[in-house]
């Protein structure tokens, strides 16, 4: 391989970060690594398998990623490629997905890139890289190699092979230039590669397919019924076959079955020779539409077998094929199919579970929000005073942290479009109102797509809107990656570029940068200033704080050793005072930390629980703040935790424990008892 990047996103934010510890390793083979600005950026960089025999990779979170790199994408596909070129996607669906339920198959089949999608074990996964290569040289065609949440958390191991330079580096490329007009995508050209594609690309792919036997088949070779499977389903289904006793914890199956480990193209030839002698076949196609189902049945039409298909009418149409599932299903098509299999097993699936109590009334509903100590909670604690002041107003989100926003207990931002598109998403209530409309973005999103298509556009059409850019010093939500305007030093990278120089470049003038975003009154009052100033243009403000979880995961080792090695180390902490706390709950309302909680007393005169923090307590301080600038109450107080104090120190501590404890006893001795007495 000659080069490799990607954009980080879920389920594989992981394998760019290997990938970036490996980028000295890769720069002595010859191999260039690229993290890459965004996903089209991404796909772009593709564009040197185009001419050159040079294997290239890129790889991003699945249906978001290549809706982003769509235009090159696309670009790709239609010229076709001479070295091999993969697209390596994460495919965020299902349970653990964290956006909108789509597939990247649709893509694959629009614009003809071969998709794999391997059996979830790391050997299986590690082979369908090598094939996809090959498949991609042997039909100059890009291919894309999909790995679901599921497959991105297996563990195991794999075969290695010895580090090997590319026999043509993007070094040797640029030594020696190629051009051939007949790739690049305008017409007459552009018509010449839809026929390629159709007549050449195509046929090739299902040959080497076939002749790869990339495809597997297991279980007897006579079964009067059988399954055909996405590669991804695998485990799935033996699981579900395990259960019910037709398979074994080493895949040996008393049905056949089909794994499609390339779903796109479909291989007419194999399907047709798994289903012959077959009663029945049912097809396991997680998501929605089932163009997997659609295709084999067009198949078996053609070819006039007398094939029962199942597939979504005993299965789910959209959802993740969890384990419950994918047994109901297969239970379900045994009994109408082959009973005979399942002997006395005949019932429902569930019979001998419990039922599922009803928690609802007794369990509040969690939505997820931010960390503890996150430095994003404050700016929305500020905005909700300001509405309260100003009244609500028209407000935008993005993705990122901050979109948590959305939920209680702020409900701040109604609409997401896509990363770095939240500015942009406000654009129709831009032409002037009662109140003015604010977009809420983050630095992540900002430098991917914002500052072009959001702020860049706000300037050009003159907008009136207030941009909020949320700046922990990293691309947080994915894993902590440094942004443009990271504080941090990076040997790869440049960082360091401050975000409000950005956006002065491209034309804005009011922009104010706030560097503590736990001071909330002044992210109040920049905000009130911002949404009632007379000044035309866009206005935005920066919103500045290190996002807590990489500061823990920095000052926390640190903060051990030393108090290992005996130095002195002070923590701040946070606490309620009891008897100060009126039990109204205003500050759990405006910060929402999860350390932040409900605390009953023995007081039977005080039927209201207070305000309690717990020790997930980072000593972040905005609990503090919030009631300050809320004019809450002044039940909050701090505590500095000392380890390894000084005599001085120490000495101190013990007057001041004397001295509490004869208030306490003074006080006790003045206390109104009640004796119980006898009757």
């Amino acid at each position: 391989m000659g080069y490799v990047g990607g954009y980080q996103g879920a389920p594989i934010s992981h394998l760019m970060d290997v990938l970036a510890d490996a980028e000295d390793l890769m720069a002595d083979l010859g191999v260039r690594f690229e993290a890459n600005a965004s996903e089209a950026a991404a796909a772009a960089m593709l564009a040197a398998s185009v001419h050159y025999p040079i294997r290239g990779a890129v790889t991003f979170k699945g249906s978001v990623g290549v809706n982003v790199a769509s235009d090159a994408l696309a670009n790709l596909a239609s010229s076709g490629v001479t070295g091999g070129a993969l697209v390596i996607v994460g495919e965020d669906y299902g349970e653990g997905s964290s956006i909108m339920q789509e597939r990247s198959h649709a893509f694959a089949m629009k614009s003809q890139f071969w998709l794999l999608d391997p059996r979830p074990n790391l050997p299986s996964i590690v082979k369908a890289v090598g094939d996809g290569f090959e498949l991609s040289e042997a039909t100059n065609s890009p291919v894309m190699l999909m790995v679901r949440i599921r497959s991105c958390h297996v563990t195991g191991s794999f075969e290695c092979r010895d580090n090997r330079r590319p026999q043509l580096t993007v070094k040797d490329a640029l030594s020696a230039p190629r051009r051939d007009f007949a790739r690049v995508v305008l017409p007459p050209m552009s018509y010449a590669h839809e026929q390629d594609k159709v007549k050449n690309r195509w046929p090739a792919a299902q040959r080497f397919i076939s002749e790869r036997k990339l495809n597997e088949v297991f279980g007897p070779a006579r079964a009067k019924v059988g399954i055909v499977m996405q590669g991804g389903m695998y485990n799935g289904v033996i699981r579900a076959l395990q259960r019910l006793g037709l398979a074994n914890i080493h895949g040996d199956t008393d049905l056949a079955l089909y794994v499609m480990n390339v779903t796109y193209p479909i291989v007419e030839t194999e399907f047709l020779e798994f289903c012959a002698g077959k009663d029945a076949v049912l097809v396991i196609e997680e998501g929605q539409p089932e163009f997997i189902e659609q295709g084999l049945s067009t198949i078996l039409l053609r070819a006039g077998l007398p094939v029962r298909l199942y597939g979504k009418n005993l299965l789910p149409m959209a959802g993740e094929y969890t384990g419950q599932v994918m047994l109901d299903g297969l239970t379900a098509f045994l009994k109408a199919t082959a009973p005979d299999l399942l002997p006395g097993r005949v019932r429902a699936p569930n019979a001998d579970l419990p039922a599922i109590p009803d928690l609802s009334k007794t369990v509040p509903i969690r939505p997820p929000g931010f960390c503890t100590g996150c430095p994003e909670r404050p700016i929305f604690a500020a905005l909700k005073l300001v509405e309260k002041e100003l009244g609500k107003h028209q407000i935008s989100a993005d993705i990122g942290c901050h979109l948590f926003a959305t939920l209680p207990p702020f409900e701040i931002g109604g609409a997401t479009m896509g990363y770095g598109l939240g500015p942009a998403s406000n654009a129709a209530f831009d032409g002037g109102g009662e109140r003015r409309p604010l977009s809420i973005i983050g630095d992540g999103g900002f430098w991917h797509n914002g500052l072009s298509s959001s702020v860049g556009n706000m300037v050009f059409n003159k907008s009136d809107g207030v941009v909020v850019v949320v700046d922990n010093y990293y691309s947080a939500a994915t894993g902590g990656q440094d942004v443009m305007s990271s504080r941090a030093d990076n040997a790869t990278k440049a960082t360091k570029n401050p975000i409000a120089r950005a956006v002065q470049g491209i034309g804005v003038n009011w922009v104010r940068q706030v560097d503590r975003t736990y001071d909330v009154t002044r992210m109040r009052d920049t905000l009130r200033e911002a949404l009632t100033t007379s000044e035309p243009g866009p206005k935005v403000i920066i919103a500045s704080s290190e996002c807590m979880l990489n500061r823990q995961r920095r000052e926390k080792p640190l903060a051990q050793a030393a108090i290992r090695e005996g130095r002195r180390v002070e923590a701040p902490r946070f606490g309620v005072d009891e008897d100060i706390c009126t039990g109204d709950h205003a500050c759990i309302r405006l910060s929402g930390c999860p350390s932040l909680g409900l605390k009953r007393l023995d007081d039977p005169l005080r039927d209201d629980p207070v305000a309690h923090i717990d020790q997930s307590c980072v000593g972040c301080g905005n609990c503090g703040e919030v009631a300050d600038a809320a004019v809450l109450c002044p039940s909050f107080y701090r505590a500095d935790l000392i380890h390894n104090p000084g005599p001085w120190e120490r000495w101190r501590a013990r007057l001041a424990a004397r001295f509490t404890g004869w208030l306490m006893a003074r006080r006790s001795a003045r206390r109104l008892t009640f004796e119980g007495g006898q009757s």
